[in-house]
């Protein structure tokens, strides 16, 4: 529990000026709105302390009130900047591109079209957690078990579904939840497992793993092999054993990365001072929050189709990105 109180607290530090300053702050661009709502998620999840984080940020520089959304995550994010329910959001990219192409059921067939990628966030990878009583240490072990995968419009609620029909798994029930909801079920014996994907350390697993002996699960070569070809968004990566206090070992895992969005209506020169004020400010992000480490310009090709703001992009050239014209959208 206290490595969770001492992120959430370092971050919301970070946003806390601005937040007090709320009914007095003026943006410092007669042009731009001045209040703007950003769609994070539900708490045990890193969005949600990173969405302040970064926030805290970009309405310091910009003088435009920041508020935040909880929400499921990256799939109603999205639906939520393309409806202009909220300004801006976080999303993985292989929900991104699900989201472009309407290709995934929860897109009902519709393409989103009017969101527009600000700037990189954190690699997210995929793994897990169980009780070290339940003797359960691998995926193919999860056949037949209850396992809980975070919220059902997540990443993770979205994938390890898909995950598990690609690798032959059959959980007995899949159940849907906040990432802190799950941790209880867990604990109250309620779910076999639970598997998440967030920038690491997932504060639900280090909140774990300060109740109780566990075990971390990840994939093995065989399995991260199936998952790369199947889903090309994925790529495989090893976290460090120093990830958790407690895992010893290093983990083996696939992942995808996350990027901060906005709707295409936001302004251009707004759009250009909210990124240059987070990547601009790597040091304090990073005191905000661990996954901060990772919010840097180079790691902008990481996206491949999703096009840029204008404004985002005319920062990250400035910063001597390469963004080619054909990825910054209108």
């Amino acid at each position: 529990m206290q490595r969770r109180i001492l992120l959430a607290g370092t971050a919301l530090g970070l946003a806390a000026p601005a937040l007090m300053g709320r009914a007095f702050a003026q943006p410092r661009d007669a042009s731009w709105p001045r209040a703007i709502t950003m769609g994070t998620a539900a708490p045990g999840g890193t969005y949600a302390l990173y969405g302040p984080a970064w926030g805290g940020l970009a309405q310091e520089a910009t003088g435009v009130n920041i508020s935040y959304r909880t929400t499921q995550g990256p799939n109603q994010n999205i639906i939520l900047v393309q409806r202009r329910e909220v300004e801006v959001g976080m999303v993985t990219m292989g929900v991104a591109l699900q989201a472009w192409n309407g290709s995934a059921p929860w897109t009902q067939g519709n393409r989103f079209r009017d969101i527009r990628a600000l700037f990189p966030m954190y690699d997210t990878p995929f793994h897990g957690i169980t009780l070290r009583r339940s003797g359960l240490t691998n995926m193919a072990a999860l056949a037949g078990k209850n396992v809980g995968v975070g919220p059902r419009g997540g990443t993770p609620g979205t994938y390890f579904p898909l995950m598990f029909e690609a690798l032959n798994i059959r959980p007995a029930a899949i159940r849907f939840g906040s990432g802190s909801d799950m941790s209880g079920q867990l604990q109250d014996g309620l779910l076999d497992a639970f598997l998440f994907a967030s920038g690491v350390p997932i504060p639900a697993f280090s909140e774990a793993e300060t109740q109780g002996e566990v075990n971390f699960i990840d994939f093995t070569a065989a399995e991260t092999r199936t998952l790369t070809e199947r889903f090309p968004e994925l790529t495989a990566s090893t976290l460090p054993a120093n990830t958790y206090r407690t895992a010893g070992r290093a983990l083996n895992v696939v992942g995808m990365f996350n990027f901060a969005i906005a709707h295409h209506s936001l302004p251009e020169t707004l759009a250009y001072e909210m990124t240059k004020a987070v990547l601009g400010q790597n040091a304090r992000l990073r005191q905000a929050i661990a996954a901060g480490s990772e919010t840097l310009a180079e790691n902008a090709s990481k996206n491949t189709f999703l096009p840029y703001h204008p404004g985002a992009a005319r920062y990250l050239r400035e910063v001597g990105q390469n963004i080619p014209d054909n990825l910054v959208g209108a």
